[in-house]
């Protein structure tokens, strides 16, 4: 598991004075910047390997600006050339999201999907965890 702490901005506030729901996709994004490492450790766009093919959040709790967040990111499945990343969100210590993403190891020259290298599963496989199944 990786943990990444956020403070929200006060840009990522809605009129209510809540965190936007915009923001945590991007704060996931960030928050994948270890798993992305598995597959291009300089992170070099030239040499990427990987595309997103779905995205979920599922809202549990408020989240307000000023205040720390943590988002823990772990390996819920994976598969032959795609793996499922599990992000959590954090304020309090109260769960305030759940998110999802579904990456697909990819070639780019030839525009389809090829399988995870055994090198690219065992880093991946470090990282499942039970609590990413939920």
């Amino acid at each position: 598991m990786f943990i990444e702490k956020v403070m929200p901005r006060f840009s990522e506030t809605d009129v209510l004075g809540h965190i936007n729901n915009t923001a945590l996709p991007i704060w996931f994004e960030a928050a994948r910047t270890p798993f992305f490492k598995f597959f291009t450790p300089d992170l070099n766009p030239k040499d990427w390997k990987l595309i997103v093919a779905k995205i979920d959040v599922e809202f549990r709790g408020e989240l307000f600006y000023g205040q720390e967040v943590e988002i823990q990111s772990s390996i819920a499945k994976i598969g032959n050339s795609s793996f499922v990343i599990r992000q959590d969100v954090y304020q309090h210590q109260e769960l305030c999201a759940v998110g999802h993403a579904t990456m697909v190891r990819f070639d780019f020259a030839n525009k389809k999907a090829v399988p995870l290298n055994e090198q690219e599963r065992a880093a991946l496989t470090a990282h499942l965890t039970e609590s990413s199944s939920n």
